[in-house]
Parts: C-alpha cells; sequence; structure tokens
C-alpha cells in the first residue's frame, strides 16, 4: 500500500456534521505494492439449482452482466455452486436441467438430479464459468461421470470445484465426513478427489480447490496447499475461499473494518502466489443464508461492495464472486425478476474503477474511515482513482463532508462520476435509487438510462481537491 506522508485528518465538527481533510500523492507509475489486475475481477456467483432459473427465467440477467462486459470488453467470470452442489446427483438418462421438489417455490431443495442440459445451458455464457460439484455425498463414480459432461460440453469451463464449504459436511451429515472430520481429514478428502478427478479428466488446471468459508488459516489454502501431494497441485487452477463478514450497515461498509475483515486472506494469498496459483473468494457476500433483510439490500452495502472487491484486488485476491441465491428470497441479490438492488450501483463502480486497469493500489493506510485506490494502465499510467468516505450517514440530521487533496495530478483539470444516495439506508426497491455519475438501471431490464454526468474538478500546480460526503464515493478519470 502506498499513502503519502502528508495525509492529515481534521476532525472539524462533531457527531453527524464531522469533516476531515485527507492527502494522498499519487505515485507517477505503479509502486512496488501494487497487484495486478484480473481483466475481469468483479464475478457473480448462481446457488446451484437456482442457475438454470436466473439464465431461463429472470430478465435482468442478461443484461447487468452485459453491462459489466461494456466496461470492461470481457464479460464477467460466473461460478455456479453453493450448498445445493453438494445435495445434487448428476442423471445422464433425464434431459431435465434440474429435477426437485419443493414445499414452497422459495424453499432450496434437500435434494436434486441434473441432466447434460445443465451444462449445455453454461456453455451458452459468452464468459468463463466455474461448476460446482458434489463431494458431500461421497460418490466420486457419479462426480466423474458429471466432470465429464462439463468438460466434454463447455468451451467456456475455468475450473470444477469438488464440495461446497467442507467443514459444515459433519454437522450436514454427508457421507464424506464419515469418522474423524477435520481440515486434516478434509484436506486428505481433496488429494484423493482432486487426484482422481484431475486423472480422469487428463487435463491439468482443472480444479479450484479448498472453497471452505471458515477463517484462514484452519481450512484455508495455506494448510490445503501443504498436504497436496504434487500430482494434485498440478491437477489445481486456482484456490478459492468464501467469506460473509456480516453485521450492521454500519459495520460493514466501514473502509477499516473491510481492511480488517481482508487481512485474514493475506497469508493463504502468499501461499498460493508462491506456488504459482491465483486465489479466489470463490463466494462471497454481506451476510450469509442470502442476506439480512434490512441490512443486505441497502446503499451502505453498495459502498461495502465497491470498497471490498477493491481492497480484495490490492491483496492479490484475483477474481471475486459475489453469490446470488434463491430467485425471490435473496436479500444480497443485485437483482431479481423485478427489481434492481443498490448493491449492483457498487459493483459496478468497482467494476469502472479498474476497467483496462493493469496495476492497483491502495492509496490509505487502511485505519481510517477514508479510502483511496489508483489503477494503473498497461504503460503504467496512472488511470483513475477512487476515494470514498465510509462515514455513516443515515439519513438524519447535516451531512458531513470531507475534502479529498490529490497531488500528483496532469493537467489543468480532470472530471470524475459520483456514486450517491440519499444516505447509507437507501434501497432501490423501496424507491432509493442511487445513481453513479448521474445514471441508474432500470428495473426488470438491468439497462443503463438517464444521461451520463461528470463533474469537473480544476487542478493546480498538479493538485485538486475532491469533496465526497459521508457514506459516498468519487470515481476520479485521470486520463
Amino acid at each position: 500500500m502506498y499513502f503519502s506522508t502528508t495525509q492529515s485528518l481534521w476532525l472539524l465538527l462533531p457527531t453527524l456534521a464531522q469533516s476531515a481533510t485527507v492527502s494522498y500523492t499519487i505515485p507517477a507509475s505503479p509502486p512496488s505494492s501494487a497487484a495486478k489486475l484480473d481483466p475481469a475481477p468483479v464475478g457473480v456467483s448462481f446457488e446451484f439449482f437456482a442457475f438454470p432459473s436466473y439464465f431461463s427465467n429472470v430478465t435482468a440477467t442478461n443484461q447487468c452482466l452485459n453491462n459489466f462486459r461494456t466496461l470492461t470488453g470481457v464479460w464477467p467470470p460466473i461460478r455456479i455452486g453453493g450448498t445445493t452442489q453438494d445435495r445434487a446427483k448428476y442423471d445422464a438418462s433425464t434431459s431435465a436441467m434440474v429435477v426437485y421438489t419443493v414445499a414452497d417455490p422459495k424453499d432450496a431443495p434437500a435434494a436434486l438430479t441434473f441432466g447434460s442440459s445443465f451444462f449445455k445451458l453454461a456453455n451458452t455464457y459468452a464468459g468463463n464459468v466455474v461448476v460446482g460439484l458434489n463431494r458431500g455425498h461421497n460418490d466420486i463414480a457419479n462426480t466423474i461421470a458429471a466432470a465429464k459432461v462439463v468438460k466434454s460440453s463447455m468451451n467456456n469451463l475455468r475450473a470444477i470445484e469438488l464440495g461446497n464449504e467442507p467443514e459444515y459436511y459433519a454437522g450436514a451429515n454427508q457421507p464424506v465426513a464419515a469418522g474423524t472430520w477435520n481440515p486434516a481429514a478434509d484436506a486428505k478428502s481433496q488429494n484423493l478427489w482432486v487426484n482422481q478427478v484431475g486423472k480422469a479428466l487428463g487435463s491439468p488446471s482443472v480444479i479450484q480447490a479448498g472453497n471452505s468459508n471458515s477463517d484462514p488459516p484452519t481450512w484455508g489454502a495455506a494448510e490445503l496447499i501443504r498436504a497436496l501431494d504434487s500430482t494434485a497441485r498440478s491437477y489445481v487452477y486456482d484456490y478459492s475461499h468464501h467469506n460473509y463478514p456480516g453485521g450492521t450497515v454500519t459495520s460493514l461498509m466501514s473502509h477499516s473494518g473491510i481492511v480488517n475483515n481482508m487481512n485474514k486472506f493475506v497469508a493463504d494469498v502468499a501461499a498460493a502466489t508462491a506456488i504459482g496459483k491465483e486465489y479466489v473468494l470463490g463466494e462471497t457476500n454481506s451476510v450469509s443464508g442470502g442476506g439480512a433483510a434490512n441490512v443486505s439490500p441497502t446503499f451502505g452495502v453498495a459502498l461495502w461492495t465497491m470498497d471490498y472487491v477493491l481492497h480484495a484486488s490490492v491483496l492479490n485476491i484475483k477474481r471475486t464472486y459475489f453469490h446470488h441465491g434463491t430467485v425471490g428470497l435473496c436479500y444480497y441479490c443485485w437483482w431479481g425478476r423485478y427489481s434492481m438492488g443498490a448493491p449492483y450501483y457498487g459493483a459496478y463502480a468497482a467494476q469502472a474503477a479498474m476497467a483496462e486497469g493493469s496495476y492497483i493500489a491502495a492509496l490509505d493506510t487502511g485505519k481510517t474511515a477514508y479510502a483511496g485506490y489508483i489503477v494503473y494502465d498497461s504503460a503504467l499510467k496512472p488511470l483513475r482513482a477512487l476515494l470514498y468516505n465510509s462515514e455513516y450517514y443515515s439519513g438524519s440530521g447535516r451531512r458531513g463532508s470531507s475534502d479529498f487533496v490529490l497531488s500528483g495530478l496532469m493537467g489543468s483539470s480532470v472530471r470524475a462520476k459520483r456514486l450517491t444516495a440519499a444516505n447509507a439506508l437507501s434501497r432501490a426497491d423501496r424507491g432509493g435509487v442511487p445513481t453513479f455519475g448521474g445514471q441508474t438501471f432500470a428495473d426488470v431490464t438491468c439497462m443503463l438510462k438517464d444521461a451520463e454526468m461528470f463533474e469537473t474538478v480544476s487542478v493546480s500546480g498538479g493538485k485538486g481537491t475532491f469533496s465526497v460526503a459521508a457514506s459516498e464515493a468519487l470515481l476520479v478519470y485521470l486520463q
């Protein structure tokens, strides 16, 4: 991370009217700590049983993904998996994508089967896809049969997961966890399954390994890497971990809180990088279990989404897949059949900040409410800066504002786009629609609408001052 030694915080007014001046110097080229960016670092995860519905019955899905492609030139990566992948059995005889019975359409099935058409649908997606298969049932022959169909059906396959969140297998009475089940037992199981599935497919770098949710170092990549033999490692494409920080709107959107939450992955990322493998957050979102009704759909969580994925990229986490669960019962989902979710705006702003960037670095220390990120292009020149004021504004009283002073700017002025809403508790599904550069996304279709608005900020002596209100962010275009 790079931060200016002249950074200063002056708290001038109490409580709701707090104000600060934050100063950052933009390095002319990427600092040594800068992380190399993936072409499409913001990904989407779909719960296994719900995937066909998202792509067949939800109008917004394709357009919401296409909006990201428009920014980056690359379709965002998707992952198909979750709890129900370990309840699913491949049935070669069925023509249906998924078969299951539930008492209520909003329930997740306790058991399901799926056919080869499931993967034919996945192959219609223009971007890369990770597919999760069942390890919990301990039926490796069935999983290998499914994996062979995945490989033969999908030209867009990035990797296959073998099981989802194995630390919960014992509590769910999954057969693979019979007897003693702990990280060592899981690592032994993963070693066996990775070797057998990899050998059956005849493909190196085909497995997304790990996929646990408990905090590292237990159930983490570093621990797993030590347990895998060299052959198993050769079949691994990348290492994945899950993360649902939870909490209130205030705690989630706190920049220092985000940095503290993400620090637990530093050692795992280093362990994967040391053996030439990538590290991803294969499933993540605000609050586990589909989200929290009064937290996950808010604009504060949109800001969390933005800051979270940017900081993940700073830590060299290559891709971050935000989970989407049961259609119609998913508080953290970015879109549904009828309305858009506020968090999509944060994801879009993050994607806009990193689009076509080659490197990213943090400008701040990670210890305050104020965040700064700098993205560099392939010529190693500053491309964009993202400024974030994570002070919480509930909508009551005066809304504070802070000045971000950037040094090292070129030219006489720069343009910026603001990510804003009435307050941190604003919800798109209740009329509190956020805007990014004055634009919004239409319900049902996810089409971008309204006129794009840029703000112009004067630069003098290489310095510019940018005002960012509490619970707001600003994307500054440096070219």
